[in-house]
Parts: C-alpha cells; sequence; structure tokens
C-alpha cells in the first residue's frame, strides 16, 4: 500500500481525491494547506504528492520549493493539481519540478493512469 499525500484545500475536492485513491488501494495522508502539507512530510514517509497550486497560507510553488530543497523529501514525485489550467501552466509546474500535471475537475480515467504511472502500477 503506497501512501499519497493530498494537498487541497477544497473539502470537496480533497474527499473526491481521497475516495478515488482509497478505492485504488492506497493510504492517504491530508494536508489543507503548505504548512501542515511540509508537517506531514516531516512525520512520514510518503511516497507521492498530489499538490493543489492555489493554497492558502503557503502557495503550491512555495511549498514545491520547500520540498524539493529539502534531501529527505526531494526525489517524491509531486504532481501538479490546479483548476486555473493556462497555456503554459503545466510546462512551468514541470521546470519548477513537478512530474505531471492534473487539471480539475479531474477526469477519473487518467488520474489512475497518471497516479499508477509514477508509483510503478500497472
Amino acid at each position: 500500500m503506497k501512501k499519497i499525500l493530498i494537498v487541497e484545500d477544497n473539502i470537496m475536492n480533497m474527499e473526491l481525491v481521497q475516495d478515488l485513491l482509497e478505492l485504488y488501494g492506497h493510504k492517504v495522508i491530508k494536508a489543507e494547506d503548505g504548512i501542515k502539507a511540509l508537517e506531514r512530510l516531516a512525520e512520514e514517509k510518503i511516497d507521492i504528492i498530489l499538490l493543489d497550486m492555489q493554497l492558502p497560507k503557503m502557495g503550491g510553488l512555495e511549498v514545491l520549493d520547500r520540498i524539493k530543497k529539502n534531501p529527505a523529501t526531494a526525489d517524491i514525485p509531486i504532481i501538479a493539481v490546479t483548476a486555473h489550467a493556462m497555456k503554459g501552466s503545466e510546462e512551468h509546474f514541470i521546470e519548477m519540478g513537478c512530474v505531471d500535471y492534473v487539471s480539475k475537475p479531474i477526469d477519473i480515467h487518467k488520474f489512475r493512469a497518471l497516479i499508477d504511472k509514477y508509483l510503478g502500477e500497472h
């Protein structure tokens, strides 16, 4: 069972993603903002991170930067999640250190394939 950290401030989005991931057989760790996400990373070994880029208290790009600068967490794959997808956003998030990108609303079929890809599952 893989541990997936969901960093999402919208309760409905959090519940949808959590339900999907648990259905796929993964353990979900939740954080509703960037500060809590960094706390969770210090407490648990995480296999992959789903990071909403529009967060309160600390924006997604700052959270991403802190995760990538910390040797203990730098190698964890991070998938950017955002409702504000604009042309070039995907490339920007990947340049900043994300392995991939998901836009909201989430396409559940593509979502599962994406998660499996980065967890090495088929």
